[in-house]
């Protein structure tokens, strides 16, 4: 049996905390080896925001160092790599040779296996959907020891229960990932103040047809006529053609490393509805950028720029909270929930809205409607209130992410999600026993 190492960990929202035995996996041998520690879960870098990466009294594999970059085709851009490649390592390396990951999240520090498990989404759902329309296909190892690749032609329910399946159906190995080419790594943005919410859906409707990005900063703390107001910021990858020439001498500029860190927990207290208020209108003069032209770290990967930024909350930690509900009737929902956030006292910080487009899979959380992500520092009333307002996104015919979640039950999530009996049959037929499993899998009933 390979070595552990009893360690604790944490989701980036540094809540829950838990203890499990550690594994370490660089070598394909070791993927074999780890099968005899039950139960298992994979891990990559950590930035899945709760338990779903956590095995309270069990075992958990690291996968940051299995991360060999296998085979690349320059002329159609297809990469194989192995799972516990980061996308920022992609970019690095292939950004200069003018190809991109097609879907990025709000981070490039997550592993190609990590954005399977979670089927990340980004700004531009809307247009290119989740992760999975990137993957052409994996390979995975299963419980009973057999490695097999999964398609959509090959082993087809496998594949799709994989993406949203939070890494219980096996341990992914190889992943052939389609990239997107480029002329620049630089976007033309437009960011247009909003002043409630009326005029925010009304503004996402008046440009989506023109821009593929888009992504709005909320003030959830607004009430009144001013509710739902912040800003939008719209944009398009920028060609070579129209790049200012201060950047054509550097058209695939790369992201600098990040100088910044955030060295200590900063104290609980820090964070209220008083500074809360003082920085969303800090917040909203930096979204409503006065510039066209922006790199790909800014665009897409913002808060990367400080380390560790998840400490800024406190040791106590937070949630993200993330719900997508249907537009049908979404601003009288949206308004609902906005007022019930306001009123909690729960101090909502980092608000991100976004439209999203048609869903698919199994457990992955988008559908075509509209989705809110909320920070919620970790505070006494905390917890009474997410259970009414999980009911509330239920009513609204949504549900939660379950790449961040930390506080769902079981009943909620199974009403929430309506094709988890279909995921639960695929559980059963290729992992039985439950030797894959986890914090969450255990929390939300997700077990053969």
């Amino acid at each position: 049996m390979l070595p552990s190492t009893n360690a604790k960990l944490s989701g980036w929202g540094n809540y829950p905390v838990g203890e499990a035995n550690t594994i370490s996996l660089r070598r394909d041998i070791d993927f074999s080896e780890a099968l005899e520690c039950s139960p298992l879960i994979a891990r990559g870098l950590g930035r899945s925001y709760a338990d779903q990466a956590m095995n309270d009294h069990g075992y958990v594999a690291l996968t940051e160092n299995y991360h060999l970059f296998i085979a690349w085709n320059q002329l159609s851009g297809v990469l194989e790599c192995q799972a516990g490649t980061s996308l920022e390592e992609v970019i690095r390396i292939f950004a200069p040779k003018g190809w991109f990951p097609m879907i990025c999240p709000g981070t490039k520090y997550v592993t190609i296996g990590g954005a399977i498990a979670n089927d990340i989404h980004g700004k531009a759902h809307h247009i290119d959907g989740s992760f999975v329309n990137s993957v052409l296909s994996f390979t995975i190892l299963l419980a009973d020891g057999r490695k097999v690749r999964a398609s959509r032609e090959q082993h087809a329910d496998l594949f799709w229960a994989n993406f949203g399946g939070l890494g219980l159906l096996g341990l992914i190995l190889t992943v052939e990932l389609q990239l997107r080419r480029i002329e620049t790594t630089y976007f033309r943005q437009k960011s247009v103040p909003v002043q409630d919410l009326d005029h925010m859906l009304e503004t996402l409707d008046k440009y989506d047809a023109e821009y593929n990005y888009s992504v709005a900063w909320i003030d959830a703390l607004a009430t009144g006529k001013r509710q739902g107001s912040g800003v939008i910021s719209f944009g398009n990858a920028a060609s070579l053609r129209e790049l200012p020439d201060r950047f054509k001498n550097e058209p695939l500029k790369l992201h600098s490393p990040s100088k910044l860190s955030l060295p200590f927990f900063l104290p609980s207290f820090a964070l209220n509805q008083l500074t809360v208020s003082i920085l969303n209108r800090v917040i909203a003069f930096v979204q409503n950028s006065p510039k066209t032209y922006v790199h790909y770290e800014k665009f897409f990967f913002p808060l990367d720029a400080i380390h560790h930024w998840n400490r800024g909350y406190g040791k106590r930690g937070f949630i993200q909270y993330q719900f997508v509900i249907p537009e049908e009737n979404g601003k009288q929902h949206l308004s609902e929930i906005l007022s019930m956030i306001a009123s909690s006292g729960c101090t909502p910080f980092l608000n991100v809205f976004k439209r999203m487009g048609n869903g698919q899979g199994m457990l992955s959380f988008p559908f075509k409607g509209y989705t809110l992500a909320i920070d919620f520092p970790i505070t006494p009333g905390l917890m009474a209130f997410t259970p009414k307002l999980d009911q509330k996104v239920l009513e609204a015919g949504g549900r939660i992410y379950l790449g961040k979640d930390a506080v769902l039950d079981e009943k909620t999530f199974k009403e929430m999600y309506p094709q988890v009996n279909e995921w639960l049959l695929v559980k059963r037929k290729y992992d039985p026993q439950n030797r894959f499993s986890s914090n969450i899998s255990r929390r939300l009933g997700l077990q053969a």
